[in-house]
């Protein structure tokens, strides 16, 4: 270990930033009723785990407005302290997506769920009002991981995850 005062110093400032993740992913969730919030955790922290994502850079979960009071879900999103966002089916069933469902438009109005979630939520992520005095002059979404649905044995419900990534924010002062 070194004494010196500014090899500390440089180490510190590492592991600070090692440990400040941006909060840009949006994780697009859909569930079965009845879905635990304990199915929802597994599959979120496989999800990131295959893909090399922080869990600490997820700035929250996205869904359709139907499963805003979806008990498993509220209380994921309580237990992580991540907001909820929710959108209509006609919002998400305009979106684009890679892998759109018969079976989820006839359930629910729209063929998707996760992806056009995440999709959503990321477009929208700075049009937040955190910044009373800003415009936003441009911002894309990557769409990072496809939507998987997670089972288990044993255990009620189905969850259907995705996650997508707010890219090149440009925020300028508006007067």
């Amino acid at each position: 270990m070194s004494n010196n005062p500014q090899a500390l110093n440089g180490r510190h400032e590492l592991n600070k930033e090692v440990n400040q993740v941006e909060q840009v992913l949006w994780v697009g969730i859909g569930c079965k009723r009845g879905t635990s919030w304990q199915l929802i955790d597994r599959a979120v922290e496989e999800i990131f785990r295959e893909n090399q994502l922080f869990p600490s850079a997820i700035a929250g979960i996205a869904t359709i407005d139907t499963k805003a009071s979806e008990v498993g879900l509220v209380e994921f999103c309580h237990l992580r302290n991540l907001p909820l966002k929710t959108f209509s089916a006609e919002i998400l069933g305009s979106v684009c997506v890679p892998n759109p469902a018969t079976i989820t438009n006839l359930k629910v109005g729209t063929p998707s769920v996760a992806e056009a979630a995440a999709i959503l939520a990321a477009a929208q992520l700075t049009s937040l009002t955190i910044f009373p005095f800003t415009r936003i002059e441009k911002l894309s979404v990557r769409f990072l991981v496809p939507k998987r649905i997670f089972q288990q044995q044993g255990q009620p419900g189905a969850v259907t995850l995705a996650v997508a990534q707010a890219l090149n924010i440009s925020i300028t002062e508006s007067h």
